[in-house]
């Protein structure tokens, strides 16, 4: 039966984080669901929410992952609530419990709220869809923060890559911050580089090749020849899972070059021992560790020159151990 199904399912808040990756979801279904996770009462941080929104009615393989992936649910015997929605703007109710946020100085809010009439903040409208990243889980509160601390030193970027765009939020607060920086967004989902395109224009962002323009592309980690030429970057930012950050190491420390700025997140507590192993191996060192609840967000610096045989671009900018410390 066609329409806008919503499946429901109460859940825990690392679960959420994990429920939230919408590539988890392999369905036999023709569409992709959109899939919002929210908190329920913040009185009890960990009581959360996880709706997945689907074009069709949701298979059994779909409800199953749910069940799968949310131990907690599962082991209350807690069954997901699958309801049918009338004809109703769905994207809007997928909206609601999105409540505007506050990172630094950019106010994240979707399309249903106001920018913010602060002179002082940036506002970004992210709407939840079809790509993860509306800004409302620690791992990109951790990473819009720490891009905001960057900033609050002097530091300056001229040549940036967000890897794992997702709904471009990174991409764009970086270009909130560094505005004549050139960007470079990817992800490996051409769903995110379709809803990152669409989101630049709703930001009035440039998207190009030149300086104060993001560029899109479509890649596995840094496979695509546009990210390489580009190479070396003096910031990339790669919010993604633990796993695929660790096997990207070679190829982050290959785009990087002495003085690099690193921020990954996307990792649990405990996996930050082995990410910033697999990027110590590759001549970085962790600077900062910013954690939220069980969230760290990891900022490193290049020690060591690796990478394509290029040399790199001299710039004005100040060394990364200018606001470090040396190295």
């Amino acid at each position: 039966m066609t329409g806008t199904w919503k499946v429901s399912l109460p859940c825990t808040r690392a679960e959420a984080r994990i429920l939230s990756e919408d590539q988890l979801f392999i369905s036999s279904s023709d569409s992709t669901p959109t899939i919002v996770a929210s908190e329920i009462d913040p009185k009890h941080p960990d009581a959360w929410i996880i709706d997945v929104y689907c074009q069709a009615e949701p298979d059994p393989e779909l409800i199953d992952n749910l069940l799968q992936l949310s131990p907690s649910a599962a082991k209350s015997g807690v069954q997901p609530i699958v309801e049918m929605l009338q004809d109703e703007d769905w994207v809007t109710l997928s909206q609601q419990g999105l409540e505007p946020l506050r990172a630094g100085r950019f106010h994240v809010h979707t399309s249903s709220d106001e920018p913010s009439d602060n002179p002082r903040l940036a506002s970004i409208c992210i709407d939840a869809g079809q790509a993860f990243g509306t800004g409302h889980h620690e791992t990109t509160m951790g990473c819009l923060q720490s891009l905001d601390r960057l900033k609050r030193t002097g530091h300056r970027f001229r040549n940036i890559a967000d890897v794992g765009t997702g709904t471009g939020l990174l991409a764009f607060a970086a270009h909130h911050l560094w505005q004549s920086a050139k960007i470079i967004a990817s992800d490996i989902d051409p769903v995110a580089v379709t809803v990152t395109g669409e989101n630049a224009r709703r930001n009035a962002i440039a998207l190009g090749n030149g300086h104060g323009h993001i560029r899109l592309v479509q890649s596995n980690g840094l496979d695509h020849p546009a990210l390489k030429q580009r190479a070396p970057y003096d910031l990339i930012i790669a919010n993604i899972l633990a796993g695929p950050l660790v096997a990207l190491a070679p190829q982050i420390a290959g785009a990087s070059r002495a003085g690099t700025v690193l921020i990954l997140a996307g990792l649990l507590t405990g996996q930050k021992a082995e990410v910033v192993r697999a990027y110590v191996r590759e001549g970085f060192r962790l600077r900062y560790a910013q954690v939220d609840n069980e969230w760290p967000c990891l900022t490193l610096i290049k020690t060591r020159k690796y990478g394509w045989i290029r040399k790199a671009h001299r710039t004005k900018s100040p060394l990364a151990s200018d606001y470090f410390g040396e190295c």
